[in-house]
Parts: structure tokens; sequence; C-alpha cells
């Protein structure tokens, strides 16, 4: 059985089930004696972004991840890689970026070192981020022609003239090349 379809329905589920707690908060503040809001017209308001793995994909190059983490045996190799079919379960995207808080001193201390600056995050473009290294078939059409010459400039470093799915399939448990069918690992 393939998971990707998985992976989206779970997403989705997470996204309307948060959605429906908010509700239901809402709902039950206006209810229950002793949950009334501290002053009147103040409601919790939520709102969950749409996550995108397209966009997040070029977030992903844009912001400069792909100069430590590689996707697709493209990207840098000083943190780990994002490969959804070998490292990414289903997950709740809370705890997602929860583990990238957890490891913000190093990352940043890393961006400062790297770009000389710390890298900043607006909640949509972290959503976007996090379907992206989480959609197997989003990480499958990523190719080194979508780096920019920025992103390359980040990435500091070669294949010797091999491109680098290739390069590097072996040693992230790649053995495709991007655009080739679907497959099982």
């Amino acid at each position: 059985m393939d998971p990707r379809p998985l992976r989206k329905t779970a997403i989705t589920l997470v996204a309307v089930a948060l959605t429906g707690a908010a509700l239901a908060a809402s709902a039950l503040a206006a209810h229950v004696p002793g949950a009334t809001p501290a002053k009147p017209g103040h409601v919790p308001r939520l709102v969950f972004p749409i996550m995108n793995p397209e966009r997040g994909k070029q977030v992903f190059v844009d912001k400069g991840c792909v100069a430590c983490h590689a996707v697709n045996g493209i990207g840098g190799h000083d943190a780990p890689n994002m490969d959804a079919h070998a490292r990414m379960e289903m997950v709740n995207p809370f705890d997602f970026a929860a583990r990238m808080w957890n490891h913000a001193p190093a990352m940043i201390a890393s961006q400062e070192g790297a770009f000389g600056e710390q890298i900043y995050f607006t909640g949509q473009e972290l959503a976007d981020i996090i379907a992206f290294v989480h959609d197997d078939d989003a990480q499958h059409t990523f190719t080194e022609d979508e780096l920019t010459p920025g992103a390359r400039k980040m990435m500091d470093h070669d294949h010797g003239g091999r491109p680098a799915p290739k390069a590097h399939a072996k040693e992230l448990g790649h053995h495709h090349a991007p655009g080739t069918p679907a497959h099982k690992d």
C-alpha cells in the first residue's frame, strides 16, 4: 500500500481536528460559566494555514535550508537529510516545529556562520516547508535546476561533475533519480 495518500490525508485531518477544537473552544467560552471571554468580543482566534509542498520547496531553497539539508540528494550534508521516504513519518506539524525549536541554538549558530545572520520564517513559510519535507511526490520533482545562484553559493560545494542525486544516492538510501516511477523504498 502506498503511504503517500495517507500522509496527505493525515496532515489534512490534523488541520481539520485543530480547527474543530478551536471552534469548540470558542463555542464553549460563550456557554460555560467561568469560561467567558475576559473582554466583550474577545474569543480565541486560530488560523491554520493551507500547507503547500510546492511553495515549501521554493522556501526550502530561498531561505537556505538546502545549504545544510539535502532532499532527493540535492543540498548540503551538514545536517540530516529531509527525504520523506527515508526519514519522515506521519507527524503533527506542531511537533515538527517543536523539534526545530529544540534545535534552534545549533541551527542559529550554523546560520550565522554560513549566512552571517539568522534565518527568520513566517508561519506560512514554516507550514509550507513542513508540507514539502513530508511530501515524497514533491521531493521527487526537486532537481538541481531549481537551485538559484544564491542557493548554490550557500551550498558552496560541487559533486565532481556528477548530478547531486547520483553523487549522494547511496549515502541517502535513495537509489532513484528524479522523475523515476514511484517506488517502495
